[in-house]
């Protein structure tokens, strides 16, 4: 790409790729001064500095002491590192969602915890037509859904505060719970029955049974569910749904690594 070409891209794609070469470029040195900085990326001393004060005031920088050497935080590791967490997750979880998706024909879902909401990792469609419509990488509630509240319920009550604090409850159907005290009663609930219910209140004619997945550390990472509507479900099922769905949480939880899970 000609120097030419590169004026002329939009401010926020050059601004972008300033950023990068400045990660870039602290990745290559333990720490670095702006002067050295600006020379290696041929930016002005200013710019450079613009760019490090934000990177810093988010915590992906920090600054060596009163010197004016930066360095790299290890927040790019832990980003990095849920990253391969969720790739091993999918991996490890693929099979036995084939299975439970087989033996129920129902869509299944892995759902894991992004800031307040829950993110759609991995799904296997229903084998039937007429099935419920979600994607890899849809965000939901977590106070709506059942793999949302699956990664509250057996999180601490300290989390459990700090999320909810921040949560904007919508009612999107007459079923949907809609303040944090009727919340915090059904993830009691949940905590003594092992798994959690969306009983249409994310969407109308919409039921859904999720279990936790949990970590080599105990910690859970993430939901597994079945979803299937209302007029192919009556509670006769509910035993066996929750029955199968803890038989793949159990497998997928030891392959991460947790052989103690609880049901």
């Amino acid at each position: 790409m000609s120097a030419l070409e590169n004026n002329k891209q939009p401010d926020p794609v050059s601004s972008v790729r300033k950023v990068f070469g400045i990660l870039q470029a602290l990745g290559d040195e333990r720490e670095i001064g702006i002067t050295e900085l600006a020379q290696r990326l041929m930016m002005s001393k200013s710019t450079v500095y613009r760019f490090l004060q934000t990177m810093k005031s988010l915590g992906y920088v920090s600054q060596e002491g009163e010197s004016e050497k930066y360095a790299l935080t290890l927040k790019l590791f832990e980003l990095g590192a849920k990253s391969l967490q969720n790739l091993d997750l999918i991996r490890v979880a693929d099979q036995e969602m084939r299975n439970l998706s087989r033996q129920t024909r129902e869509t299944v879902h892995l759902g894991a915890l992004d800031e307040d909401s829950i993110v759609y990792i991995h799904k296997i469609d229903s084998l039937y037509n007429l099935r419920m419509y979600s994607r890899i990488g849809r965000r939901n509630p977590l106070y709506s859904t059942a793999i949302g509240k699956v990664l509250l319920a057996w999180r601490s009550q300290t989390e459990i505060t700090t999320i909810l604090a921040g949560l904007n409850f919508v009612r999107t159907t007459e079923h949907t719970l809609t303040d944090t005290t009727a919340l915090q009663v059904v993830l009691n609930r949940m905590r003594g029955q092992g798994y959690g219910e969306d009983n249409e209140e994310q969407e109308v004619g919409i039921r859904c049974l999720a279990v936790p997945i949990y970590d080599r550390f105990g910690r859970v990472i993430a939901g597994l569910s079945l979803s299937f509507p209302t007029l192919r479900f009556n509670e006769e099922q509910r035993s066996d749904y929750v029955t199968m769905l803890h038989i793949a949480g159990r497998k997928i939880s030891a392959q991460m690594g947790y052989p103690d899970y609880p049901w």
